[in-house]
């Protein structure tokens, strides 16, 4: 009996080997697995830090670098005698480049509040001349109704055309404009053949103009609307009026 008791104790002291490979192979590759997490971690970490950094030079660079892009040779501007989306004479001493979307409520604001204004006491006394471009950047509808804006420029009804369009702006959210509700801004606003104006607004024929206005934003790194240059210097956002008019002092000089 003595014989027969001794391997059982064995037995149930000492785990059977058929049981005991499996779980040393599981922790070994629970190990692995817990090392292999702790280096992916480690180079998730090294690679957010060094990228932050390099943002942060980046960012830096570019800000110093910012006077020198927006400098004289960043004025914008076209000065064509024909060009009925301009507000004042050709040979104005200032000129002011605005970057718009129809469909910006923030652009909504500059030309209800601060336009009239510069209008009245720059462009209406011949030292200030404005010169819209597009930049539609919300979407399809914001595309469509830059079409519509030289679709009633055209007609000779841009200016008319923009006013309505923006007097009725929300304060905040970007309006809807389909073709209907551009018609009517249309309408309202004077546009003589609306035959013409939808047609011309549903094709493609302003596509390489809209093109053009829109491509100094990415040359000069302008982002956002509206955006203004005025004689070269920048000014994103609405602001102040005595924003706009400390820069077109500056650049009048007394004129």
């Amino acid at each position: 009996m003595t014989d027969q008791a001794e391997p059982t104790e064995s037995t149930e002291s000492t785990p059977p080997p058929a049981s005991s490979a499996p779980q040393r192979r599981r922790r070994r590759d629970l190990m692995l697995l817990g090392v292999l997490v702790l280096v992916l971690i480690g180079l998730i970490v090294a690679l957010v830090v060094r990228n932050a950094g390099s943002s942060d030079q980046a960012s830096s660079t570019t800000a110093s670098a910012a006077p020198a892009t927006f400098g004289p040779l960043g004025d914008l501007s076209r000065r064509q005698a024909d060009d009925p989306r301009a507000l004042g004479e050709v040979d104005a001493p200032v000129t002011m480049v605005v970057f718009s979307d129809f469909r910006c409520p923030f652009c909504a604001a500059y030309a209800r509040d601060i336009e009239p204004q510069l209008v009245e006491k720059y462009v209406d006394t011949g030292k200030l001349r404005i010169e819209w471009r597009d930049q539609p950047i919300f979407g399809k509808e914001s595309e469509l109704a830059a079409r519509a804006g030289w679709a009633a420029a055209a007609q000779g009804k841009f200016w008319e055309f923009t006013t309505d369009v923006y007097a009725d702006a929300p304060q905040t959210g970007h309006p809807d404009l389909p073709i209907d509700v551009l018609v009517q801004h249309a309408e309202a606003a004077g546009v003589p053949d609306l035959d013409r104006f939808r047609s011309e607004t549903l094709s493609d024929r302003y596509a390489a103009d809209i093109a053009a206005d829109a491509a100094p934003t990415e040359e000069f790194g302008i982002i956002g609307v509206p955006a203004f240059v005025i004689d070269g210097e920048p000014i994103v956002g609405v602001r102040p009026i005595e924003t706009f008019e400390v820069v077109i002092d500056q650049y009048l000089g007394g004129r």
